[in-house]
């Protein structure tokens, strides 16, 4: 089968330079043309066109018009402009609105097929970025922190916020709660989308290996250090860093990272020439930070560097109703995975699943279902699927957070006052856990505390 050739719309009210052009360019593209705007626009509807060749100075619609209504279409072509007329102004104000490049008249043939060529080809980088961008945003969006209630809403919007910042965020929360795929979240909702996400997992590395993990070392700097090595810091320049379990970061290097944090400077191991970087910091940590400060296991100046903007995720526990939606989520995830026609879970199934306490969280969920799709012998995953340990765990349904036969302001006080509690007394978590304001939970304890 012939290769499809790009298709080229030239557009020029002088008969003759429309039909020259289009001798032109006819070995090399399909070519289509139009006597003014009007015309072109019925053939841009007509034909996928590649590029849009058009005269800037034409009666009725001018080609600037043109260019702009070009534009709005899906997908976009590569739209080169035209004149006998043209002026430094001119040529601003095309490039402003979108063209891709600006010729004068008489046209140089040989210059025309280069830009044209060029234009392509960057019209073809920018569709692989967007479908690359899409699968980022699939795989590391908030799309993929599966969640509807309150607290998970407030989560979400919470992360919607503070992505576009430059502030340091720390992500609080129970392994295997998503603190990474927040942060990856956040990453890609940023500006600095484009630049590295560099994770470190500082709690698997010993203190001399997070040293230089994180900063780098010099050739020689120790027995072993064959070579120059450039650290994470410099590997997330002009993007994320993202410090998973901060709370393990041994003393010593929590001093270098403070350094880093305040001037945005460093050396590497075993150097002396200091280092710029441009990052933003994403922390997360399943340990209470603010605890550990107050026992001075952990460095106060640096916990401040750190709790600029806190997001707490809740374990799955205290979001059961989210179980069905994500285990269901899981279920096409495997069963894509692993070509099986699983596409149910039964409601007796999906029982089991809910009175489940989760110590594991989402990622004990998502193991949990990968092993129930891979076993099944139909299309229904049924009580019968579910796990033994999780059958027998799940007992009775939970206790209820509230009394039935309560009065409604009554239950809502219980509901309250449980909720801080579970929340270990972190106001600021309840509130986000029960999905009011501060304000208003601030208002109710000092009603129940006067009543």
């Amino acid at each position: 089968m012939a290769e499809r050739k790009p298709v080229v719309l030239i557009v020029d009210d002088e008969k003759n330079s429309r039909d020259g052009l289009s001798r032109a360019l006819r070995d090399n593209y399909a070519t289509h043309t139009a006597e003014n705007g009007h015309r072109a626009l019925e053939l841009l509807g007509q034909h996928a066109v590649d590029v849009l060749l058009s005269d800037v100075r034409m009666p009725g619609m001018d080609g600037l018009t043109l260019l702009q209504r070009a534009l709005a279409r899906s997908p976009r072509p590569v739209c080169i402009m035209l004149t006998a007329y043209g002026t430094v102004e001119t040529a601003v104000e095309a490039m402003k609105r979108g063209a891709h490049d600006f010729l004068m008249k008489p046209v140089n043939l040989d210059e025309l097929d280069m830009v044209i060529k060029r234009g392509l080809r960057t019209r073809e980088i920018e569709a692989e970025n967007r479908g690359l961008r899409e699968k980022l945003d699939d795989k590391y969006g908030l799309e993929n922190i599966i969640g509807q209630g309150p607290a998970m809403r407030a989560m979400f919007d919470l992360i919607r916020q503070v992505a576009p910042s430059a502030a340091t965020v720390l992500i609080q929360g129970e392994s295997g709660t998503g603190k990474e795929l927040v942060a990856r979240a956040i990453h890609h909702l940023s500006p600095r989308s484009e630049g590295p996400f560099v994770p470190v997992h500082c709690a698997a590395l010993s203190e001399s290996l997070l040293e230089s993990e994180l900063f780098g070392h010099e050739k020689g700097a120790y027995t072993g250090a064959t070579e120059r090595r450039r650290g994470r810091f410099e590997l997330a320049d002009g993007g994320t860093l993202f410090l998973d379990e901060v709370a393990e970061i041994p003393a010593s290097v929590q001093i270098k990272l403070l350094r880093v944090l305040e001037e945005r400077q460093f050396e590497r191991v075993g150097g002396q020439e200091s280092i710029d970087v441009d990052i933003r910091l994403v922390a997360a940590t399943n340990k209470d930070l603010r605890k550990l400060k107050d026992e001075d296991r952990f460095r106060e100046d640096l916990f401040f560097r750190l709790d600029v903007v806190t997001i707490d995720l809740p374990p799955l526990r205290e979001r059961r109703e989210d179980v069905p939606l994500l285990s269901y989520h899981f279920l096409k995830e495997f069963a894509e995975k692993n070509g099986k026609a699983v596409d149910e879970i039964v409601p007796e199934a999906l029982e089991l699943l809910g009175r489940y306490a989760w110590p594991g969280n989402v990622r004990e969920l998502r193991n949990v279902i990968e092993k129930m799709v891979v076993l099944a012998r139909g299309r229904k995953l049924t009580a019968r699927d579910v796990p033994r340990h999780i059958e027998q765990d799940a007992g009775e349904s939970p206790e209820p957070i509230v009394t039935a036969g309560l009065s409604l302001a009554e239950a809502e006080k219980q509901l309250i006052l449980k909720t801080l509690d579970a929340c270990g007394g972190n106001r600021s978590q309840a509130a986000q856990r029960l999905g009011i304001s501060r304000r208003t939970l601030f208002r109710k304890l000092n009603e129940y505390a006067a009543g």
